[in-house]
């Protein structure tokens, strides 16, 4: 006779009751829970080796951010996010869980995600600036910490590029009204 063992009736029972409760939410659409659960659980691990770096390295959270470097930091996320997002340059990375539709704005793609579970979980956090934004401003989080001057650098250089982009629209706006 065959010995059960309790731990994987335990697992078995767990996963089925998640799949349930998958499929209850999902209604039949494409919504990756397990996906996003292991989106989830790779951040968290990304934040906690981040802390353990820092703590290893002997660094501590600042006690507060200048204003200076919040808006840095914000807008240096927004650029960032836009570029590994939408930018056709990086087009490269997000070509495994998504597929190319067409042009959406000047300088942006618009790209479906493909793909079931994990890939397509990763091709939507890939191709939503707000969701790859969270993973950008965490890193800038942890470059204050880390490495404060070359964060700001690299901050100030993404800023003034989305200040240039912003002078580009303002400017092909203008263009075209006097045109």
């Amino acid at each position: 006779m065959a010995q059960h063992d309790p731990a994987t009736g335990l697992v078995e029972t767990v996963a089925d009751a998640a799949q349930r409760e998958a499929a209850a939410y999902s209604h039949g659409e494409q919504h990756p829970l397990g996906g996003y659960l292991g989106i989830m659980g790779a951040y968290v691990v990304s934040v906690g080796a981040g802390a353990v770096l820092a703590r290893v390295l002997g660094r501590r959270v600042p006690r507060h951010l200048s204003t200076r470097d919040i808006v840095l930091a914000g807008v240096a996320t927004f650029r960032i996010s836009r570029l590994m997002a939408k930018d056709p340059v990086t087009s490269p990375v997000r070509a495994p869980f998504t597929r190319f539709e067409g042009v959406s704005g000047p300088s942006e793609l618009k790209e479906d995600v493909r793909g079931e579970g994990v890939r397509h979980a990763v091709g939507e956090l890939l191709t939503c600036p707000f969701c790859i934004g969270h993973w950008v401003a965490t890193a800038f989080g942890f470059g204050f910490v880390l490495a404060p001057e070359v964060t700001r650098f690299v901050a100030a250089m993404m800023s003034a590029e989305a200040a240039a982009d912003f002078l580009q629209f303002a400017y092909s706006a203008v263009e075209q009204r006097a045109g």
